[in-house]
């Protein structure tokens, strides 16, 4: 091995780790890669920038030997026991103030344990969202640490080089105590999963409900691109209308199956949020549709019982149609955000992690995948107010999503009254009004728990708690 004290080791070399391990180099750190696969090592060498130190070894005491002290290293390696193995590796490895980071989509409670396994071992341990998929890694992903803030201070300045920037403002902050990096970041794909699957509800009406084909979707979404629905899923969307199949004269997106793969992070985000009783309605919506997905078979059983395809055209003018179709879908996105950063500010509260939110939407701003010009708005509301609680309670943003709500309902009445599928707008907006009704008809649940099990009840008129013995026939 050539004669230096390398910066920073990373343990995985797939196109993440070997990815953001090049991007460090490119920034002037001296990078060190691991992989059992030796190939892999051999592709990091032979894919750094000219001029730039990296190295690739296959055993784990060679990258250790190689780094500079205290050491820092991360590893991107898969979620659950990769993770338990490797650290079980390191630590005979390591010395007291070296610090290790898991870079991959852990889930939070994993963080936690692992904190707790290490607290006595002197070593360092961090839990880091990154987002931005293998481009965003090697040209600059927004990235969310969290934890011990003296080993942020240490890896910080890896981190700021090597992050996304917007208007010179660095991807990256410290996101809080004990779990939190790991806690935003499975926020953020949940609310991925959101925006995701309202995209693909407005394409169904573009592609189906209109009968717009391929170029003129990518028109579309060209147009929304470059207006107010600016973001990196519409971005790519836009392309992925473009794209021809290698195994036939057909576009890509026609000859994939309907079946939505997942790696539970969005479930982990619904999961949490019922346990701190918040609701997240697009996201929950979102995680049970990719679910549905998988039973094709059983649809297209259903659809033959059903008779329900081909869906009627949509019958308004086109243009007509479109305008509300970008409203809609601006209001939904909107309203899964809030969702997802109500949660953040509740789990913030209820796990003592300290999140801080106007760090969060501003770190999101550029590099991760739900990066989008909303988030600048949304960056201006929690900077005039840490601690607002749901972005739903800003004026400026109560404002935008009244100018869309009619549309937004328009949408739905077009879509339901033709059989298609739309549950995750039909959630956002039912959330939406729901959460503006000073009144729900939660009374009546309340009186139906109280009269079949003496659960108990709050009065309009007096504090305290009641019981009724209801008269029944």
């Amino acid at each position: 091995m050539e004669n230096y004290e390398y910066d920073f080791g990373m343990i995985g070399l797939g196109v993440m780790g070997r990815n953001l391990l090049l991007n460090m180099a490119d920034h002037g750190f001296k990078a060190i890669g691991f992989d059992m696969d030796a190939s892999k090592g051999a592709l990091l060498e032979s894919s750094a920038t000219p001029g730039t130190i990296v190295k690739g070894v296959s055993t784990l005491k060679d990258m250790i030997e190689g780094l500079k002290k205290p050491r820092k290293l991360m590893m991107l390696v898969p979620a659950g026991k990769p993770v338990d193995d490797v650290i079980g590796e390191l630590v005979p490895l390591l010395e007291k103030g070296d610090t290790i980071i898991d870079g991959g989509n852990s889930h939070y409670t994993d963080t936690l344990r692992r904190l707790d396994y290490l607290k006595n071992s002197g070593l360092h341990f961090m839990g880091c969202g990154i987002s931005g998929g293998e481009h965003g890694a090697r040209n600059g992903p927004s990235i969310m640490p969290g934890g011990d803030p003296e080993a942020y201070a240490l890896v910080e300045p890896v981190l700021v080089a090597v992050s996304a920037k917007v208007k010179g403002s660095p991807c990256v902050a410290h996101m809080g105590k004990k779990a939190a990096g790991h806690y935003v970041k499975m926020v953020h794909n949940g609310i991925e999963y959101a925006i995701m699957q309202l995209i693909s509800e407005v394409y169904e009406l573009l592609h189906n409900g209109l009968g717009l084909d391929n170029d003129e979707l990518h028109k579309i979404f060209r147009n929304w691109n470059e207006g107010e629905l600016q973001s990196f899923l519409i971005e790519i969307t836009r392309d992925i209308f473009l794209q021809k199949d290698e195994l036939s004269s057909n576009r890509l997106v026609d000859m994939i199956l309907d079946k939505a793969g997942a790696k539970g992070t969005g479930k982990w985000t619904s999961q949490d949020a019922m346990d701190l009783g918040m609701p997240i309605g697009v996201i929950d919506t979102a995680v049970s549709l990719r679910s549905l997905s998988a039973y094709k078979e059983e649809r297209t059983q259903a659809a033959a019982l059903y008779k329900s395809a081909p869906h009627p055209d949509i019958e308004i003018p086109s243009e007509v149609f479109i305008q509300q179709l970008s409203d809609a879908l601006y209001f939904a996105t909107i309203v899964s955000y809030a969702q997802g950063l109500a949660l953040l500010h509740k789990a913030s509260l209820e796990l003592q992690m300290e999140i801080p939110m106007t760090e969060v939407v501003r770190i999101w701003r550029g590099g991760c995948i739900i990066r989008s010009f909303l988030l600048e708005t949304f960056y201006q509301a929690y900077t005039a107010n840490p601690g607002l609680q749901n972005l739903l309670l800003n004026p400026e943003i109560a404002q935008l999503l009244q100018k869309k709500a009619q549309h937004m309902r328009a949408v739905i009445m077009h879509a339901t009254l033709r059989g298609y599928p739309v549950a995750g707008l039909m959630s956002a907006l039912s959330y939406f009004d729901a959460y503006r009704t000073e009144r729900l008809p939660t009374n009546l649940i309340q009186a139906q728990r109280d009269c079949f099990g003496a659960h108990t009840y709050q009065r309009t008129d007096r504090p305290g708690t009641f019981h009724t013995e209801w008269q029944t026939e």
